[in-house]
């Protein structure tokens, strides 16, 4: 199944949270941080506010940094996604 979004929303994927420390501690689950980083996944075609043209500029395969209690979770084929917009992400990260 595929999932399109309209307008201004962007449909992400979290990307996991990480298993071991720096320094090389094993975290269980409790200790795991919600993580803010995420991929873009599928970008709507934008939509016009107050007649003027809100022009997306994410991209499919982005990594971005989002507000961490935002959007509408769904789980599509087994995969946890999240649909925001595209003013909830906060940041690009460029590698």
């Amino acid at each position: 199944m595929t999932l399109k979004p309209l307008a201004d929303r962007v449909v992400i994927k979290r990307l996991e949270a990480e298993e071991t420390t720096k320094g090389g501690i094993i975290l269980t689950a409790a200790a795991k941080e919600k993580p803010d980083l995420s991929v873009v996944v599928a970008v709507g075609p934008g939509v016009l506010v107050d007649g003027k043209e809100v022009t997306m500029i994410l991209k499919p395969g982005d990594k971005v940094i989002t507000s961490k209690y935002m959007g509408t979770e769904v789980k599509i084929d087994g995969e946890q996604l999240t649909i925001v917009k595209q003013s909830d992400v906060v940041a690009i990260v460029e590698d």
